[in-house]
């Protein structure tokens, strides 16, 4: 998340207070680079204090003079690619656009093209460095399969206090998601931590030593075979409300990776589709303090899908399925 001229680059200053925070957000705050890349300075020897280095915990004193040596962000080029992308709300900090369901986020072996970030440079977009030229801009991400709303950084300013919000839980996501069977309660909260399945690397699982993970999820309706959820994410692990339901015994209709994908026929389902949304995002902005509020309607696919497993006549009728259920209701 360094600034245009701080990658690449070295930067010195001296503590001039005797409180100061410990030496990752030191740097981070002072450098304008993301607290891991500081730390991750920190442990590589980028950040010296008084000549010396220290733990990123480290509390310099009063007169310290600190040392940081950037380095150029790693990373390949990314191409810039005219692809369509749904631009949601845009202005000179960031961009939020509405995901189509089989595009990936950022370039990564396998996928160098075709992404969301290609598809945002060849708009001839800035977008903020961020930690690799893969990932620019990238406040967080949904799955490939997953649709729905994402905001992009333009600026490291933006990028910088959006990935704090995201931290401290002041961005709001909520996903719409389908479930195979029916959840014991109306309301049901998975805390349980996430890392990659010890058995199999391209999947994630419930690891007692993984990331701390939760997400609470509501049930707006029940049908014959599945629950519509609506799902609230406390933290941002890779795949958690997929994992989270799965692990309960509900995976997401049409999730292949975690045993939901069977049945597609049955619910009108497509292939290569689970029914996993990001409807709603708010947030404020990062500059002005404004508070932004984007929803967006189920895509065409898991609207045919909703329709086939309901057969609720009000429901199909209605010009959004998740307003009629209350989705965007706050209380619920």
């Amino acid at each position: 998340m360094a600034t245009p001229d701080t990658a690449g680059t070295r930067h010195e200053f001296v503590v001039e207070v005797d409180d100061a925070p410990r030496l990752d957000l030191l740097v981070s705050a002072r450098v304008g680079v993301s607290r891991s890349r500081a730390a991750t300075l920190v442990s590589t020897g980028g950040v010296l204090v008084d000549g010396a280095r220290e733990r990123a915990s480290f509390r310099a004193p009063r007169g310290a003079r600190i040392e940081v040596v950037v380095p150029p962000t790693p990373g390949r080029e990314v191409i810039p690619e005219s692809l369509p992308v749904s631009v949601v709300f845009e202005d000179e900090h960031l961009i939020v656009v509405d995901k189509a369901a089989g595009m990936v986020v950022h370039p990564a072996p396998g996928n160098w093209t075709g992404t969301l970030v290609n598809a945002l440079k060849g708009r001839g977009m800035a977008l903020a460095d961020g930690d690799a030229t893969e990932r620019q801009g990238l406040v967080h991400r949904l799955d490939k399969d997953t649709s729905g709303l994402m905001v992009v950084a333009k600026t490291d300013q933006a990028l910088r206090v959006l990935s704090k919000a995201i931290a401290e839980r002041r961005v709001m996501r909520r996903y719409a998601a389908l479930c195979w069977g029916h959840l014991a309660e109306e309301t049901v909260s998975v805390d349980r931590p996430i890392s990659r399945d010890p058995n199999d690397r391209l999947r994630m699982a419930v690891v007692e030593s993984g990331r701390a993970a939760r997400t609470d999820f509501v049930r707006l309706a029940r049908f014959a075979s599945t629950d519509l959820l609506r799902c609230h994410l406390h933290s941002g692990r890779t795949h958690q409300i997929r994992v989270h339901l799965a692990s309960i015994g509900h995976p997401v209709v049409g999730d292949d990776t975690y045993g939901g994908g069977g049945a597609r026929k049955v619910v009108g389902l497509p292939p290569q589709r689970h029914f996993l949304h990001a409807a709603w995002l708010v947030f404020n902005h990062p500059v002005s303090g404004e508070l932004l509020d984007f929803r967006s309607p189920l895509p065409d696919a898991l609207r045919a899908c909703l329709e086939t497993v309901a057969e609720l006549p009000d429901l199909i009728a209605a010009p959004n399925p998740l307003e009629y259920l209350h989705f965007y209701r706050a209380e619920r």
